[in-house]
């Protein structure tokens, strides 16, 4: 499935999300040769409705072209275009489809022909050897610009700075496109404000600039001052049999019509999410980072409410209904603090 390439197609950098599939016909992973070597491996379209990191590159790759009169890159770059089935309906995926970003090397869903094709990506950026990885998103609710990294590394968290001082550190989940690459060297997702966003693509762009002028990530602590770095404790998914939604529809879970407002919020224990209907037994599917079921660590239903039993702050709520069912509600996270994993 996957088509590999070593130079641009004629009129790619002009081509929208939307059109794509009908010039590329598929998945795409294209190396584009630079001043310095290994690469910086860049991917975009992961989910067919971010259009952000596809934005931000062409728009980047075409004024090196202007500025030179041919495209002359200060590192090599190799770039790896996802879901453009998907981004051809301007969707987060197809129905039938997998999640682009939940199939990577390490994931331990049933294998399908999308499974494969991100082993074959990683495989050959392992033969290739990169400079650094780079994964570009957007968010459906409320969320600054951040970072994510997954392994507690100065030239890891430098990459993320470069971006944001605010930092998000995970281990679940591990299907994910940066867990993947974090064992080939530094890797980074980039959190790029809501979909649509002009800031979204600008920040971006200047983003991959930075890093394609980097000679080396530096390896000496990131200043305290210079980062605000959050340990993702917990996802909160809403179970398939649980009916949800807003005010006024009747549902299982009712959730405040505010919902997103509340990401990056220290919230403290008693802060309400919705209200539940007390005769269905509702429960959320919460796991930690080993997997374990913690719903009734974090959440309480007393009184009808959904409320937190324990201070959290949440990120990537969102009021878009599809979003919450494909993906998650949220994840929960805590300052990053001498309990956490030790860098590495």
């Amino acid at each position: 499935m996957l088509q590999e390439l070593y130079a641009l197609s004629p009129g790619l950098l002009e081509t929208e999300p939307r059109d794509l599939e009908a010039v590329l016909g598929g998945p795409t992973l294209i190396h584009l040769s630079g001043n310095r070597k290994p690469a910086l491996f860049v991917s975009v379209l992961l989910h067919g409705n971010e259009p952000v990191g596809w934005n931000a590159l062409r728009s980047l790759l075409a004024d090196y072209r202007k500025r030179f009169g041919t495209l002359r890159l200060p590192r090599s770059l190799s770039l790896f275009i996802g879901n453009v089935a998907a981004a051809a309906s301007g969707v987060r995926r197809l129905p039938g489809q997998p999640d682009y970003n939940r199939i990577w090397p390490g994931c331990e869903s049933p294998p399908t022909p999308e499974h494969a094709m991100m082993q074959q990506v990683v495989a050959g950026m392992r033969r290739r050897g990169l400079f650094a990885s780079v994964d570009i998103h957007s968010n459906t609710g409320c969320n600054p610009h951040y970072g994510c990294v997954n392994v507690l590394d100065d030239r890891y968290l430098h990459l993320a700075t470069l971006f944001s001082r605010t930092v998000v550190y995970f281990t679940r989940p591990r299907d994910v496109q940066s867990f993947a690459m974090s064992r080939l060297g530094p890797a980074v997702t980039l959190e790029c404000g809501k979909v649509g966003e002009k800031h979204g693509v600008d920040h971006a762009r200047e983003y991959l600039d930075a890093c394609l002028h980097l000679s080396a990530l530096p390896q000496h602590p990131v200043a305290s001052g210079d980062i605000d770095l959050f340990h993702t404790v917990a996802q909160v998914k809403l179970p398939e049999a649980v009916s949800f939604g807003f005010p006024p529809g009747p549902a299982d879970i009712l959730l405040i019509p505010e919902l997103e407002h509340l990401n990056f919020r220290e919230l403290p224990p008693g802060t309400a999410l919705g209200r539940v209907n007390p005769h269905q037994g509702v429960r959320l599917e919460v796991r930690d980072e080993q997997g374990r079921d913690v719903a009734d660590r974090y959440f309480s239903t007393a009184h009808g409410e959904l409320c937190l039993k324990l201070p959290a702050m949440p990120a990537m709520l969102t009021c878009d209904e599809a979003a919450i069912r494909q993906d998650c509600l949220c994840y929960l996270m805590e300052r990053y603090d001498a309990h956490s994993p030790q860098r590495q």
